[in-house]
Order: C-alpha cells, then structure tokens, then sequence
C-alpha cells in the first residue's frame, strides 16, 4: 500500500513539472532543446502521410461507396451499407456479399419485363438490358472486393497499427524532452543559489546526475522514435505497389464494362433494326469528341457514343465497296489490338486481341471507325479497339 502511494506521488511529481515546464516554454520563460532539422523534415513528413493516407481512404471509400449520411454535428456517418460493415467490423465478423445497384435494377427491370411482356418489343429490351446491368453489377462487386483488400486495407493497417506506434513513441519523446529541460533549469537554478552563497551545494551534484540520466533517456527516445520516423519510407513503397493494384483493378473493372456495354448496343442495334427498318443505333454525331490518333490510352478508353456498326455511309448514302477501298495518299498506320472483336457483318474485319493490323481513314467517315487492313483481309474496326502505334 505505501509503496503504491509513493508510486502515485511520484508521477503526480513527474507529470507536475512537466506541466511547469510546457508552460514556461509557452511564456517564453524556459528554454527548450530543439531537435535536429532532419528529424523535424522526418517529423513533417510523417505528418504528411498520415493527413493524406486518410483524406485519400476516406474518398476512396466514398467512390467504392457514395453513400455517407451528414450527422447534426457536420460530420460523415456511415449509413445504409456502410452501418452494416461497422457492426460487422466490431464484431470481427466477415461481411456478406451484397446486391450491387446494378443488380438490383437488373432484378426490376427482369420482373418488369416478365409482368409487362417478355414476348414484347419493349419486354425483350429490358430483359437484354437486364442481362447487362446484372453483368455490370457484378464486375462492380468484384472490383470493390479487390480494391477493399489491395488498396483500403492497408491504408488503414497503416493508421491503426504503425501509425499509433508513431504517435506513442512520439509522446513518450515529448515528455522525456519535457525532463530534460526541468532538468537543465534545476540545474542552472543550483548552480545559481551555490554561486551567492560561496559554498558547495549537494543540490548542483544532485541536479547534474538527474540531467545526465534524463539526457541518457531523451536519446534513447530519439533514437527509437527516429528508427520508426524513418520507416515511413517503406510506408510509401508499400502504398505505392497498392497504388498500382488499384489502378489495374479500376482499369479491369472499366474494361469489362466497356465491353459488356458495347455487346449490349449490338445486341440492341440488331433489335432495333427490325422494329424500326432503315434507322441507327445512337445520334448521328459522336457523344464525345473525336478519338485522337496519337493518345493511345484515349482510344482505349474512350467509349463510343457515335453510330453502332450497322453502317460506315451515313443514313441515305450508298454502302461502302470494300473492293474499291484504296489506301489514302496521306499513307497509313499501324495499330495494336487491344481487345476481341467479332464482326458484325462482312463490312467489317474482325480482331484478335494483341494483333497488328494496319489502319487508315478515308474522307467522310465516321471518326469512331477506321479502315483495317490484314494480309489480303480489309474492313471497317472500331477505333476503341486499337492502340495506334506512331
């Protein structure tokens, strides 16, 4: 029990003249020891990281799942779906797979289909429709799984596991550095009081021990916290290569809906030519501008608002002769496949992923086609299926 006692008066003694001497330095009436510039940059930097690794969790997880709920007080609660992984969370327990919205419009429009007519025009539309968004709902599922696991959790492994340590140690720096400077003032105090009054004073010898053991202790906690200051570099190699499965994850993830809407509007563009003969699939000018010949990632991104394949020759203009088609004087290229392409009818050539083929336009066509030429083979590509090369 005394020895207990003892205990807490001594840190209720330790805590005190830390007090003191935090607000001294505050006043201006205590000086304090300052660490080195490159510990302060590796202090700065940290700082840093933690401050964006969580801006850039927090938007994440609002792209994966764009649904946060303001509270009164102006903060970002967790709600619907959201709810459901922090009980789970808590719990320690896996989350279950839920329907994505693209599921789920599927599932509506496959009911309305079935009570509407599944043998009608407009029937037969949404269960095609429903087909693909369900397709869509579950490639999103399967990107938000990867990105979760690849990219979200070791963002927050770091700020809940290295990051903590970081800041204890950080703290236990702090205080020791608060120790040293109580000491530095006691003894610059006793050697004040033995100089007036001409005579040793055991309270310098006392006060220089005390110093020389907390000095000890600040560089050992200087030490530490540094090692672990340092260690963020490998916090940023480790983010980077995560960095990089969630760009290829997001990248897969378009790529598959890219190509899912583009069965889709073939699938579509069929239909709609029976019920309305003579008629496109889409507008007669391009939703978006034009793809660039020289951006390679922008032709292979950039999805297709124009014609479908019904036609090179717009509305009321005569059919392409393939036979007739002559390279232009402007010369050709050469592309790269990006992706299989099966022909629509016998206008058009069909592809092999990672192929070469070479490629040109000709006067009035259509900015989202080219003319592809393979051996003795020729016909009309899409350009979103090319990577043309310089």
């Amino acid at each position: 029990m005394d020895f207990n006692m003892k205990k807490l008066a001594s840190d209720a003694g330790i805590f005190f003249t830390r007090a003191v001497q935090f607000t001294e330095e505050k006043f201006g009436q205590a000086e304090k020891t300052e660490l080195d510039a490159q510990f302060e940059n590796l202090l700065a930097r940290a700082d840093s990281t933690k401050n964006w690794t969580e801006k850039i969790l927090r938007q994440t997880e609002v792209l994966l799942q764009p649904n946060p709920k303001p509270c009164g007080f102006g903060c970002r609660l967790p709600a619907g779906a959201r709810v459901e992984e922090f009980l789970y969370e808590k719990l320690d327990r896996k989350v279950p797979s839920r329907v994505t919205n693209g599921e789920l419009l599927a599932q509506y429009m496959a009911e309305a289909a079935s009570e509407l007519g599944p043998t009608t025009p407009y029937g037969k539309t949404l269960i095609k429709v429903a087909e693909a968004e369900k397709r869509l709902g579950a490639a999103e599922r399967d990107f938000i799984h990867m990105a979760s696991i690849g990219f979200l959790t070791p963002l927050r492994t770091f700020l809940e596991g290295d990051w903590k340590t970081i800041s204890k140690e950080r703290r236990l720096l702090h205080n020791r550095r608060l120790d040293l400077d109580a000491c530095k003032a006691r003894l610059k105090k006793a050697k004040a009081a033995e100089a007036k009054a001409t005579l040793w004073n055991d309270e310098v010898d006392k006060a220089e021990q005390e110093l020389r053991v907390a000095q000890t202790e600040f560089d050992r906690q200087a030490e530490v916290t540094r090692l672990l200051l340092e260690g963020i570099s490998s916090t940023h190699v480790n983010h980077l290569r995560c960095l990089h499965e969630f760009v290829e994850s997001q990248t897969t993830y378009y790529a598959q809906c890219y190509r899912h809407m583009l069965d889709l509007q073939k699938q579509l563009g069929s239909s709609q030519g029976a019920i309305f003969p003579g008629t496109f699939v889409g507008t007669t000018e391009p939703a978006s501008p034009p793809l660039s010949s020289t951006s390679p990632t922008t032709a292979a991104a950039t999805m297709p608002g124009g014609p479908s394949v019904a036609s090179l020759a717009p509305p009321g203009e005569a059919a392409l002769h393939l036979e007739e088609v002559a390279p232009p004087a402007s010369g050709t290229r050469k592309a790269r496949v990006l992706y299989d392409y099966e022909a629509a009818d016998s206008s058009e050539l069909a592809l092999l992923a990672d192929e070469l083929i070479t490629v040109y336009s000709l006067p009035g066509m259509d900015p989202d086609w080219l003319i592809g030429e393979r051996g003795n083979k020729k016909g009309k590509v899409p350009v979103t299926y090319l990577e043309l090369l310089s």
